[in-house]
């Protein structure tokens, strides 16, 4: 049986074989359940364990299941923790789908000491290995953004002088990547999942950018973050507009799917989407609900909230 017919039945969604004949009721049915499948117009992309009821633990199933229902996109933080030919085969199975690959996490991140405030030293040296082997992984699943998060702050250092740490730092990563197209995107993190972070708010990201002036570092605009952060969710991304590329989503409280909180969503994605983005929307968030149910109701989620 082929995959797609498969993970069908495994969805619960009727199945009708070649040269079968169905009755009026199950035709209708299936004529439905097509007519959930039809690609999102926004980019939102699902990750790993999110339609794990529904499609299985083996990663590609759950890639192909998300594609049959419509998505064209995917995200995978551990990314850089699969083996190369993982990496490789996630990459063909998008390109099968006419999927883009979102974002994962290039850097390793020390949520309890500095490192990237710093400066020069073992954590810049560290940090730019990284960033090296990211061009790697990124060709073999046909990625093009990966996120950074500079880590922690420095009490004991002028703020200031810990910016400069930073973006001296970025320079030099964005540096490897420009020649393969690839392209950092800083993610601002909120006070209450990860205290004591050194890049919280969008100005402090975009500053960065403009600083560092490359097509190879940007921002990633969280929602829910930017919500417990500093709330202020449109005009902040019209201030940020130019250096934005990539977006994330949860709602707030809970982060969970659109409309299981206080953030506006369809208000949110018609804003961003009638300025011109026509990138990714990665789904950083869990389910409210477990098992198939809950991930039904993601899914429908979605549908309410695309444009």
């Amino acid at each position: 049986m082929q995959r797609r017919n498969a993970l069908k039945l495994a969805a619960g969604l009727p199945f009708i074989a070649a040269g079968t004949t169905a009755c009026a009721t199950t035709s209708n049915s299936l004529n439905a359940a097509a007519g959930t499948g039809a690609p999102f117009k926004l980019a939102f992309a699902p990750h790993g364990g999110m339609f794990k009821a529904h499609a299985g633990d083996d990663i590609l199933d759950q890639i192909q299941w998300a594609a049959d229902q419509g998505f064209t996109a995917w995200e995978d933080n551990g990314m850089p923790n699969r083996t190369p030919e993982m990496q490789a085969k996630i990459g063909d199975l998008l390109a099968k789908n006419d999927m883009r690959m979102g974002v994962f996490v290039a850097n390793k991140i020390n949520w309890q000491q500095p490192t990237l405030v710093l400066g020069k030293g073992e954590h810049r040296d560290a940090f730019l290995a990284d960033i090296r082997k990211s061009v790697e992984v990124a060709k073999r699943c046909n990625a093009k953004w990966m996120t950074v998060v500079p880590g922690h702050l420095d009490l004991r250092q002028e703020p200031m002088y810990q910016f400069a740490n930073v973006m001296e730092t970025l320079k030099q990563g964005a540096a490897i990547l420009e020649p393969h197209g690839l392209v950092i995107v800083l993610e601002p993190l909120n006070f209450r999942n990860h205290p004591g972070l050194f890049l919280t708010k969008a100005a402090q990201a975009y500053a960065l950018c403009k600083g560092v002036d490359s097509p190879s570092c940007k921002i990633l605009f969280d929602i829910y973050h930017q919500q417990i952060q500093e709330g202020n969710l449109l005009p902040n991304i019209d201030a940020a507009w130019d250096e934005i590329a990539y977006y994330q989503i949860g709602d707030n409280p809970g982060r969970n799917e659109p409309t299981t909180g206080e953030i506006n969503y369809r208000k949110v994605l018609s804003h961003i989407h009638s300025k011109g983005f026509t990138g990714v929307y990665g789904m950083e968030h869990g389910n409210s609900l477990d098992g198939k149910e809950g991930e039904q109701k993601v899914i429908a989620a979605y549908r309410s909230v695309d444009v």
